[in-house]
């Protein structure tokens, strides 16, 4: 059994085997997802593997740098800037790149990380120098796009991209920081009392507007009260004129009917008695009403025989009529 370990073990095939097995091993790489390989044939930049399967020729191309791909955050660490108005301020921020190019952010920079932070550190200072303290604090964006603007260009040969830049905190010294809040204080109580104002004007408007409103809707409630009213009486008096017509012309049409009648009466010898006997008694009752108004009453001499005329015609024609019933 040791003998035949020892010709094995002895055997150049075997050697032979496991050399080639190593070779291909050596020359078989599987590259994760959002990896790059950079590799180097013979100490010289030849291309940079993508995700998958891929091979080398071994002993002759070497693996030289693995980059992540993916989007990294980087904080930036807080340091002194100074405005334009000589306030100096503690700054800090956070940046967030992707390396697009692995072989260029292995071979065109030492350790991209380092010169990315080292570059957002000293474009932030310049672009804090350029702004005054007020402008500072209410133009964060502002200080975003002109750090972000300037590294952007500044890292393409690097293989990287910035794809975003924020100010994390920006610290006055206490002095300012007290001063600022003695403005602040200062301008709450300004727009309190600004906001008051305007709430006591507004109240007086609204008030003033309500009282308006009302005195128009009372005028054209009134207003619509007379005009009603002089339809109501319109409508009344000309519902009492055609009453007053309809009854003129009800005592009209009666008053033309009693004389119809009374005219086809008198045209009959019977009719001519009642009328002879109704003009007596009208004559006497015009002589009695005469004779009640005063003590004297003049006459024509021959009153007393047409009286009695009168008197006997009427009794005359009351005995026929009644001797005709």
């Amino acid at each position: 059994m040791e003998y035949l370990l020892l010709n094995v073990i002895t055997s150049p095939w075997v050697w032979f085997v496991a050399v080639l097995l190593f070779t291909i091993k050596k020359g078989i790489y599987f590259v994760p997802q959002n990896r790059g390989y950079v590799i180097y044939t013979l100490g010289k930049y030849s291309g940079t593997l993508s995700a998958g399967l891929n091979f080398l020729v071994p002993f002759v191309q070497s693996i030289a740098a693995d980059r992540n791909l993916k989007e990294q955050s980087l904080d930036i660490a807080s340091q002194s800037a100074i405005t334009k108005d000589n306030i100096t301020l503690q700054i800090d921020g956070i940046l967030f790149m992707k390396v697009t190019d692995a072989g260029a952010a292995t071979n065109n920079v030492t350790n991209y990380k380092l010169a990315v932070t080292q570059l957002a550190m000293t474009t932030m200072r310049n672009a804090i120098g350029s702004m005054e303290l007020d402008e500072c604090f209410q133009n964060r964006d502002t200080i975003n796009a002109m750090i972000l603007a300037a590294m952007t260009e500044a890292t393409q040969p690097w293989g990287v991209m910035v794809t975003r830049y924020e100010i994390r905190d920006i610290t006055p010294p206490q002095s300012i920081k007290e001063d600022m809040e003695k403005q602040m204080t200062a301008e709450r109580e300004k727009r309190s009392v600004i906001l008051t104002a305007e709430g006591v004007k507004t109240s007086a408007i609204t008030q003033a507007e309500g009282l308006k409103q009302a005195r128009i809707l009372d005028a054209e409630a009134n207003k619509a009260e007379q005009v009603l009213a002089a339809q109501a009486e319109k409508e009344k008096r000309v519902l009492e004129a055609q009453g007053k017509a309809e009854a003129i012309r009800l005592v009209a049409e009666a008053e033309a009917s009693a004389l119809h009648v009374v005219g086809m009466q008198a045209a009959t010898a019977e009719g001519k008695k009642a009328v002879e006997l109704t003009l007596a008694q009208q004559a006497i009752g015009a002589h009695q009403a005469i004779a009640a108004e005063g003590s004297v009453i003049l006459t024509d001499g021959n009153t007393g025989d047409n009286i009695a005329n009168t008197v006997a015609q009427a009794i005359a024609v009351s005995s026929s009529l009644k001797l005709a019933e």
